[in-house]
């Protein structure tokens, strides 16, 4: 990789890590907020669905955006909403204030899990496209991990007295979206929009800097319509660009990441409070998602989406099997069985859905058909969200994580059955698959 393409790299990848950020500081703020404006259950509950709603949002005009306009200027609206709801939620004055920013801040969180994988995946050289775009999912973990860590320092050496703890967790937002903000005017625009739209002057020289070969000789681009996904040609790219981020909800990985810190607690472990719990999650998070990015360009996306598939179905069936057991016997091995999972978990379901995404669709549709993918995987959040509770109360935690072994036992044949392998093709060989493919 070139100096150049790495400070790139790290530049938009602060999109993942605001993205991941402002998903989990509420974990921290969320408490204090509440005691504050003194806020009911609905009230709650409107407070924490206010960004997933902005997220949807987002998502909808990201990808006929981002196609008109190209993928930096997108990555820079993303950039300025994190901005101004970091600083926003950080100096409300009042409940609505804060449902304003909070919801402008999803906005921008839906944009950016849309423009900036498609942006990493269209700057990069074919044979470590994998790994740089897999390090935006390292990115949102890391996000993840900065909010607990900042959530607790705040809470550890903040006076609460002053009611400044909540707002200074918001705030922390600010600095990456600063850098963000200031790092998105100078990266380039992506060279494949730039070819998209005719501009083939500017895509020598950019190619050029970013290693990527023989853009140019491209063929003409035809003018892509979102209907062409229902053809012969990319029905089974957009099958499984629907299924994948559906799956990676079907997982069971929110109700984990939920139970996780109860029983690291009530195992033994030397852990003060639920802060200490996130810690442990989040940096094993951070860890496992680093050895799919070690491996993606080596083993590939198939071998690693079916081993860790299946990794995860064997190991929720285990941590059901556990949790039908007497729990104090078997603490340890909930543990090894929970963290098992987040390994499978963090190298194949959760990263890979955003690489496969962002190299199966045509060029000419790419934007809007990864909107429609990443649409699928914010829905199904919501909605798997709001059931888990109540499966988990109906069917307790053996058969709800029976459950969710089910549908990655799907994930596992589906992949199986249908997925290509991509490892190293350039994205226009990999399009030129799919129609000689349908030609067969």
């Amino acid at each position: 990789m070139s100096k150049f393409f790495i400070l790139i790299l790290c530049i938009v990848s602060l999109g993942g890590l605001l993205f991941g950020f402002d998903m989990a500081v509420i974990a921290g703020a969320l408490p204090l907020v509440k005691h504050f404006f003194g806020l009911t259950p609905n009230q709650e509950g409107i407070f924490v669905s206010s960004a997933l709603i902005g997220c949807i949002v987002g998502v909808i005009f990201t990808g006929s955006f981002s196609d008109r306009y190209g993928r930096k200027p997108a990555l820079i609206v993303a950039s300025i909403l994190f901005l101004i709801s970091a600083i926003g939620c950080g100096l409300s004055t009042n409940y609505m204030m804060l449902i304003l920013f909070r919801g402008l801040g999803g906005i921008g969180v839906g944009i950016a899990s849309i423009v900036v994988p498609l942006y990493i995946a269209e700057i990069s050289p074919s044979q470590f496209r994998g790994r740089a775009v897999t390090s935006y999912q390292l990115a949102i973990t890391f996000g993840i991990l900065i909010a607990y860590i900042s959530n607790y320092l705040i809470i550890q050496h903040l006076p609460s007295q002053t009611h400044g703890q909540w707002r200074t967790m918001f705030l922390v937002g600010a600095i990456p979206a600063i850098l963000l903000s200031i790092g998105a005017y100078f990266v380039p625009e992506s060279p494949r929009w730039l070819l998209k739209v005719g501009r083939n002057a500017e895509v020598a020289e950019i190619s050029a800097k970013l290693n990527l070969q023989n853009l140019q000789d491209s063929p003409p681009e035809t003018k892509g319509k979102l209907k062409d996904l229902f053809s012969p040609v990319y029905r089974k790219a957009f099958l499984l660009g629907l299924l994948l981020p559906l799956f990676s909800q079907l997982s069971g990985i929110n109700a984990i990441v939920y139970y996780g810190p109860t029983i690291l607690l009530d195992s033994g472990i030397s852990m003060s409070n639920s802060y200490h719990a996130q810690l442990f999650f989040g940096l094993a998070n951070v860890l496992f998602t680093c050895f799919a990015i070690w491996k993606v360009d080596n083993w590939g996306r198939r071998p690693l989406y079916v081993f860790g598939t299946l990794g995860a179905t064997l190991s929720l069936i285990v941590t059901g099997f556990l949790f039908a057991t007497n729990q104090e016997i078997n603490n340890t091995a909930l543990i090894i069985s929970i963290l098992s999972f987040m390994f499978f978990f963090a190298f194949s379901i959760g990263p890979l859905k955003f690489v496969v995404a962002s190299e199966i669709f045509p060029n000419s549709i790419r934007a809007r058909a990864m909107g429609i993918s990443i649409l699928v995987m914010w829905i199904s959040d919501a909605i798997i969200g709001q059931l888990t509770p109540i499966i988990l109360d109906a069917w307790g935690a053996r058969y709800t994580f029976w459950l969710f072994a089910f549908f990655c036992a799907i994930a596992f044949i589906t992949v199986l059955l249908f997925l290509p392998e991509t490892k190293g093709k350039p994205l226009e060989e990999i399009e030129k698959y799919w129609k000689d493919k349908a030609r067969k």
